[in-house]
């Protein structure tokens, strides 16, 4: 499934640095939890991209519960606040086929370059892996630029996933250039949990 978790205005920004580095941190801890697993992210301005795995409708509302705190928990200590964080409920959207993985993985993963296009800054050379998402654990970047995935033995903060969609099914349609700038994605439609995040301090 893509989630996604947006917070209120007039807080920090997600992709400042002390709040990516705490993020990672919380995110080892909490991505896997048997039934579910959080599989890849990025982090934007005032929302967060998932790619998950829940084997149901209680796995992905108790996982997302644990994720949704510890983000609200670790904007909280770097902003040196109290308070609610989140803006209302995630949205969620099934990921069916190989084709809308495949998609939805570019999307998440190069969404900062998305934004980017959206201002005409993307830069035209050379490749950047955004520092504020699980790009450089992913391994299905073009050929010729996997040689710049972690060594083996340094920590994750991503489960590896098990669903055959996210493993394989999704190679069919071609591996991801880095320098790809992904089409806007449908807005997920109103699928919410019965957890409610958005109280999460």
């Amino acid at each position: 499934m893509h989630v996604t978790l947006r917070v209120k205005a007039n807080l920090p920004s997600l992709r400042e640095g002390r709040f990516v580095r705490e993020f990672r941190r919380s995110l080892a801890e909490a991505c896997e939890r048997g039934s579910f697993r959080v599989a890849h992210y990025s982090l934007q301005g005032d929302h967060a991209h998932l790619i998950v795995e829940a084997r149901g409708k209680e796995a992905l509302a108790c996982g997302m519960k644990s994720i949704a705190a510890r983000l609200a928990r670790a904007l909280n200590r770097v902003a040196g606040r109290s308070g609610g964080v989140l803006d209302g409920r995630y949205h969620h959207r099934s990921l069916r086929s190989p084709r809308e993985v495949r998609r939805a993985l570019a999307y998440v993963l190069l969404n900062a370059r998305r934004h980017l296009a959206k201002r005409r800054h993307v830069a035209g050379a050379g490749v950047h892996f955004d520092g504020a998402s699980s790009a450089r654990w992913f391994d299905g970047w073009r050929t010729d630029v996997t040689s710049r995935l972690p060594a083996e033995g340094v920590p994750r903060e991503i489960a590896r996933p098990r669903t055959w969609l996210l493993r394989v099914g999704w190679r069919r349609h071609g591996l991801v250039d880095p320098s790809e700038v992904p089409a806007d994605g449908r807005r997920p439609p109103a699928h919410v949990t019965s957890g409610s995040p958005s109280n999460a301090e």
